[in-house]
């Protein structure tokens, strides 16, 4: 096993981060929730609130509108080093978190797919498994967020140009649960 990171950040999206109709679409970040602790599994994430109760994450298969009807990316993942990159990119308009991803992982350096292929294992700090993920894919890019991410409504060529930039890792993965588990802030990501 190879360590990751630490666990940063844990957040839930209460509802679609896209609002409108295409082509219009916009990308509004105000959804999401940062929670101290996630429940995870196959169908995806649960965050605990402030009052103790769980609320479900719009990717989670339980959730009314859900948006993982074939339980392909129930659960996101991303990390800070990737945060960076789009940070020095677009600016403070970036914050951590805000392209929606239910973990966020402290990092150096670019984590590309091939080197999750084995999947992760989520331990407590003391080094105690809670949960696994199996990585599925890359979370591509969509014009909304990236025209959010650039201020607004930007030429097509540009939009293509930052929509490149922010494939291939750089705006998180999509994950399946691998059993279930509760998963706090300080807890630890390594590679199997």
């Amino acid at each position: 096993m190879r360590e990751l990171g630490r666990i940063v950040r844990l957040q839930i999206q209460r509802s679609s981060l896209k609002t409108g109709e295409k082509p219009r679409r916009a990308y509004d970040p105000a959804p999401l929730l940062a929670v101290d602790r996630v429940a995870l599994g196959p169908d995806g994430v649960l965050g605990e609130d402030a009052g103790g109760a769980w609320l479900v994450d719009v990717h989670h298969r339980a959730h009314p509108w859900t948006k993982n009807e074939d339980g392909v990316h129930g659960v996101s993942l991303g990390f800070t080093s990737h945060y960076a990159l789009m940070r020095e990119r677009f600016g403070d308009r970036i914050t951590l978190g805000c392209a929606g991803e239910n973990i966020i992982v402290e990092t150096t350096g670019r984590i590309a797919v091939e080197d999750l292929d084995a999947g992760l294992a989520l331990l407590a700090p003391d080094g105690r498994p809670l949960a696994r993920l199996e990585v599925l894919q890359v979370a591509h890019p969509c014009r909304p967020f990236t025209g959010w991410a650039l201020g607004g409504t930007v030429e097509a060529d540009v939009l293509k140009e930052q929509l490149q930039f922010l494939d291939g890792g750089t705006r998180g993965y999509y994950c399946r649960g691998i059993g279930s588990g509760i998963v706090s802030l300080g807890g630890r990501v390594v590679v199997l």
